[in-house]
């Protein structure tokens, strides 16, 4: 193996640490490449992580990245390319090209067909001034089975769909919206996603007296310039997420849906023309039987963004 490939070969969060830390190279300077240094501002590399993989019964399989930003601060962008690809290239294309600080999982997936059963795919990452790191992408054991089926008390992952009578997406395997959104840069453009949460869960469960939120998320996926959110005068005034000591206000990319369905905008604004992509999650874990970690509960859609001046 050449010296500037190395394998990232941990699943697990802490494992894909431990292996991260082996092979930051030999001239990393203190103290932004310590290795086990978790809150360095700027600095570290990007660690692409595989959280596993769904059977999808016909031979084919579904695979689920995420990724470790190991930076505090620093927000990293690797485009598509020699330093941001997925082997073999034809499943290559839908891996982001921006990075935000600190871990995000389930990002995006790759289905690998039928044909390639028993087979591996492999996502690599280069963060500038950094070695080549790629991680696999295979159907293994059950450990790293993923599922969607219904969760203790009932939570699945919600519908949605960008358009009325549109296709409709209800999971983490994603869904590309049909059209292309076109904006101006510098102007606010509005992005519009319909949802509802399907999950049925015991009428007489004092914890779902009331609907459990959703939550909707955006963030930009792939493009060269900067993409920042600000909440749409059509929705609610923002209202805190959470209770107790967790309770916080939401970001500026974030909507709450009290009544676990409806519709959310965003105003989205573009530094730069050129084409973008950007990624909407909308999630149930407000739920008791759901959470960030558990890869059944929500749907990742993706609208592409044509900017020009």
């Amino acid at each position: 193996m050449n010296d500037n490939k190395r394998t990232v070969a941990g699943f697990a969060f802490s494992a894909a640490l431990v292996v991260a830390s082996a092979i930051l190279p030999a001239h990393a300077q203190d103290p932004l490449d310590r290795p086990l240094r978790l809150d360095a501002p700027t600095g570290l590399p990007v660690i692409p992580i595989m959280e596993g993989a769904y059977d999808n019964g016909d031979g084919s399989f579904t695979v689920s990245f995420g990724y470790l930003n190991r930076n505090s601060e620093e927000l990293i962008d690797i485009p598509l390319g020699e330093d941001n690809y997925i082997e073999p290239a034809f499943l290559d294309g839908m891996q982001p090209t921006h990075f935000e600080t600190r871990r995000h999982m389930g990002v995006f997936t790759v289905t690998v067909p039928a044909s390639m059963e028993g087979e591996s795919i492999w996502w690599h990452i280069r963060t500038p001034g950094h070695d080549l790191l790629k991680v696999p992408g295979r159907l293994g054991k059950m450990g790293y089975t993923l599922d969607m089926s219904p969760r203790p008390q009932g939570s699945v992952a919600p519908r949605a769909w960008f358009k009325e009578g549109g296709e409709i997406g209800h999971d983490p395997m994603g869904l590309t919206a049909e059209d292309t959104v076109s904006a101006k840069v510098g102007e606010p453009t509005t992005l519009t996603i319909h949802t509802e949460d399907i999950s049925v869960r015991d009428p007489n469960d004092p914890r779902y007296e009331k609907p459990a939120p959703l939550g909707v998320t955006w963030w930009k996926h792939q493009g060269a310039g900067q993409v920042s959110f600000s909440r749409h005068p059509d929705m609610h005034e923002a209202e805190p997420i959470g209770t107790g000591r967790r309770q916080r206000m939401p970001e500026d990319n974030e909507i709450r849906l009290i009544d676990a369905k409806g519709t959310a905008k965003i105003l989205a604004t573009f530094s730069e023309p050129g084409d973008y992509m950007i990624r909407t999650r909308i999630d149930n874990w407000s739920a008791s039987d759901s959470s960030y970690n558990d890869q059944c509960c929500w749907t990742n859609m993706y609208q592409k963004v044509t900017v020009t001046d």
